[in-house]
């Protein structure tokens, strides 16, 4: 009889190749599918299984299920940048709900036991309290955060019906790399705050926007609550292994339950990287709320999870990620020449 394994959907991206990692380590066997049309082959090792393939095609993700045998899902492949859905819904759509619907659908077949699902505090949109907790009112401001709302309820739905367990883990801001720098932050597109902060600081562009400093906060600019990458996977761990035991899972916030400024962020990257990074003001963008900072009371008091990794530690892991990949890009342009 097969060994079970646990598929690892978008497992090339950035949080998904971290959970690889992280299973590994603890003696798992993941199994990737991704398209790679925003993960990188490069950051799994030779011997984890990668199966290219796309949720939008059916015939794809049947593949997995005949070669492997699979018991339990962790679903990462979805697009996730803001602005981009606001600018092309469809695609959002199309890819974040249709793409886990067919997946869920061969989960059905197949007879998944459990599925974790990677959401996001974006299904709050702009909070009436903060720290957010899990039954805040749900009033996603974009179609990206609609999207993975849309999923949550289908998976309430499903997983009553067909009897499989089911977490959502709403992530707030995914941060910082692995400590032994291998691997980290890496978007052939970045949008994400920190990375843009610190490529700004090896020089590789030359200012930081910040969008908006008129926000009703201490000095204007955005407030996040910074959660590090590793933390994350660890309460994916934890929340698999309850499941297993029986647990039902449910919805969890994943954050620091602090809040953080953009400006405070530059400054505390300037100060561990010993770089000036320049930056410039440029026009709030549309669906982003003033204030996001999680409460993580519920997956604290349900499983014992809390974040290890404070700002400083997230700052320094994609610090030390950031100037591994400027050296290998060096070297690479080089070899070109």
């Amino acid at each position: 009889m097969k060994k079970k394994k646990i598929l690892i959907t978008g497992g090339a991206g950035y949080i998904g190749s971290h959970m690889v990692s992280y299973l590994k380590e603890k003696g798992m066997q993941p199994v990737v599918f991704d398209n790679l049309s925003t993960g990188f082959s490069d950051l799994l090792t030779d011997d984890i299984e990668l199966i290219e393939g796309d949720l939008q095609n059916i015939n794809d993700i049947k593949r997995v299920f005949e070669k492997y045998s699979i018991d339990k899902i962790m679903h990462f492949a979805a697009s996730s940048i803001v602005s981009e859905s606001v600018a092309n819904p469809l695609d959002y759509y199309r890819n974040n709900v249709l793409g886990c619907i067919n997946l869920l659908n061969e989960a059905i077949k197949n007879s998944i036991k459990h599925f974790i699902f990677s959401s996001t505090a974006a299904v709050y949109g702009e909070p009436e309290k903060i720290p957010i907790k899990e039954d805040s009112h749900l009033m996603p401001s974009s179609p990206y955060g609609r999207s993975k709302l849309m999923m949550e309820y289908i998976l309430s739905d499903l997983s009553r019906i067909h009897g499989f367990s089911y977490a959502a883990l709403r992530y707030f801001n995914a941060s910082g790399a692995e400590p032994n720098g291998i691997i980290g932050e890496k978007h052939a597109k970045e949008t994400h705050l920190i990375p843009l902060i610190l490529k700004t600081a090896i020089g590789d562009l030359e200012k930081i926007s910040i969008y908006g400093n008129d926000y009703p906060t201490m000095d204007g600019t955005c407030i996040r609550d910074y959660i590090h990458v590793v933390d994350i996977c660890e309460a994916h761990y934890l929340v698999l292994k309850a499941m297993e035991s029986g647990d039902p899972g449910g919805v969890f916030n994943l954050g620091n339950n602090k809040g953080y400024s953009v400006k405070e962020i530059i400054d505390a990257a300037q100060k561990i990287t010993g770089k000036e990074i320049p930056s410039e003001i440029c026009e709030r963008r549309l669906g982003d709320p003033a204030k996001l900072i999680a409460d993580y009371e519920k997956i604290n008091r349900s499983f014992g999870w809390k974040p290890k990794y404070n700002l400083e530690n997230i700052i320094e892991t994609a610090w030390n990620f950031t100037l591994k990949e400027h050296e290998k890009n060096v070297l690479n342009r080089k070899k070109e020449k």
